[in-house]
């Protein structure tokens, strides 16, 4: 009787370790190499995304994601299936049908850890890596991590643009195809169309969907901090839309008259 009970408890154990395995997907990520939209409906009720809080009393507060009845981790190592997390310090949903995600994972060891996007697309769940490789110098530690820009969408690590509501990933156009852009986040076009940054001694401006770009070199002496550089900026420039309808910040004309709201984000 005690070796049958043992055996139906071993059975039990087993059988409870192996549903714990099954309620954790691995997924390997795959980079975004072009311009993608991640906004479709979920076709069931069951192929729910959720994110919740962990916070036991030894550990810090975590957010995990769990896509139907499995907790998402994601593989950091394509090589090494070990290396993997559910553990994430940021995740928001980027569409109104809240089938697509924005994640930072809880890496201590990394200057600033990588960011994915988690996605539903044809009933599966994918996983996108947002990074890009980049050569050491000025931009190698620019505009790293999540900046939200208000309703309009995130800039992640000065190299994507994802937009709001619709959740589209734009890949943005560098100075040098080898570095990353090597500047501070300095506002929006009035159409929320063109990133402005302010590199050292340059506006580099860029339109993420038109993919082009426009330089402006500062006359002078600038200011280091943003906020002065954003009021020099106002006095000096104005946001003008060239022969393609494009806009972007141009040094005013004398005879112009600058209205102060093209500035208001």
């Amino acid at each position: 009787m005690k070796k049958t009970l043992l055996a139906l408890s071993l059975t039990a154990l087993i059988f409870g370790c192996s549903k714990d395995e099954e309620k954790t997907k691995n997924y390997l990520p795959r980079v975004l190499t072009k311009n993608e939209a991640f906004n479709q409906y979920a076709e069931q009720k069951a192929d729910s995304i959720t994110i919740y809080k962990l916070n036991k009393p030894e550990q810090k507060e975590w957010l995990s994601v769990k896509f139907r009845d499995s907790t998402v981790s994601i593989q950091t190592d394509p090589s090494d299936p070990k290396k993997s997390t559910p553990h994430f310090t940021f995740a928001e949903f980027i569409n109104t049908q809240k089938t697509s995600l924005l994640v930072q994972i809880a890496d201590e060891t990394a200057l600033v850890a990588p960011v994915y996007i988690i996605s539903l697309k044809d009933g599966k769940l994918e996983v996108l890596s947002l990074e890009r490789p980049t050569q050491p110098g000025p931009g190698e530690k620019s505009g790293l991590g999540i900046n939200r820009l208000g309703r309009t969408g995130h800039l992640i690590n000065n190299d994507f643009f994802i937009t709001g509501v619709t959740a589209k990933a734009y890949l943005l156009k560098r100075q040098e195809p080898e570095q990353r852009i090597a500047g501070k986040f300095l506002m929006l076009s009035p159409d929320r169309q063109t990133i402005v940054f302010a590199t050292p001694k340059e506006l580099y401006q860029v339109n993420f969907v038109t993919d082009q770009s426009l330089t402006q070199t500062f006359p002078g002496e600038l200011p280091t901090e943003v906020p002065a550089i954003y009021s020099w900026v106002q006095n000096n420039f104005s946001f003008q839309k060239d022969k393609q309808g494009v806009t972007f910040l141009k040094k005013n004309d004398t005879d112009r008259i600058v209205d102060i709201s093209e500035f208001k984000k």
